[in-house]
């Protein structure tokens, strides 16, 4: 697959509205955004389809003193997955694992807070449902999303993102129905390399961007 470069994460967002314009119209469909960085992609999908908006929150778990390096990640519905390589690679013990898992169960709880206040999340039972990123290094936040989304039985379950390696888009097809990915760069580095732009978002663009 060719390299794709995007200005920025909404421009990202068109390219896969188009990769997914097969969906538009359809009823029963949900896009959840992975947040925070997949908010302003999946925001352009969801008002291209059109179809209603919503978070699952996931957390990445950073290898201690290498927080950028995922270790694994956890999702809303108690779900944990690990990359056993990356673990074993830089030797992390259970006590250590269980500080960093700790820690993001309370951060993952602070942003269901503060992204949905108490408004409950949206059903997935019987539905269509994209989840969207705005890209995969590892896969293990995708991972952890799918797998904990599947739980709800939607009835068809979609993965998106802008930009991911070859070999992790082909691991995520084990997990989704369909795995929609824009670009797998053969040099593939990080996900900000294929963004001119790719600033942090933060927590009140996020809910902006929810309450359109």
């Amino acid at each position: 697959m060719a390299a794709t470069r995007f200005r920025d994460r909404p421009d990202a967002g068109r390219v896969l509205a188009g990769l997914l314009a097969g969906y538009r119209g359809q009823s029963n469909l949900l896009v959840l955004a992975l947040p925070r960085g997949g908010v302003p992609v999946a925001e352009v999908v969801a008002a291209s389809l059109p179809a209603p908006l919503d978070v699952f929150v996931v957390r990445k778990l950073g290898v201690p003193g290498r927080a950028e390096l995922a270790m694994g990640a956890i999702a809303s519905g108690g779900v944990l997955v690990l990359n056993e390589d990356v673990v074993r690679v830089f030797d992390v013990d259970e006590e250590a694992l269980g500080r960093v898992v700790g820690a993001e169960e309370a951060e993952l709880v602070r942003r269901e807070r503060a992204y949905r206040g108490d408004r409950p999340p949206a059903a997935l039972a019987g539905k269509t449902v994209i989840v969207v990123d705005d890209g995969a290094a590892t896969g293990a936040t995708m991972r952890a999303a799918l797998l904990a989304i599947a739980r709800a039985e939607p009835a068809r379950l979609v993965a998106a993102v802008p930009v991911a390696p070859a070999e992790v888009c082909a691991e995520l097809e084990l997990l989704a129905d369909e795995v929609v990915c824009a670009s797998s760069p053969v040099d593939f580095a990080a996900v900000g390399g294929s963004y001119d732009r790719f600033d942090q978002t933060g927590d009140d663009e996020v809910r902006a961007l929810l309450a359109r």
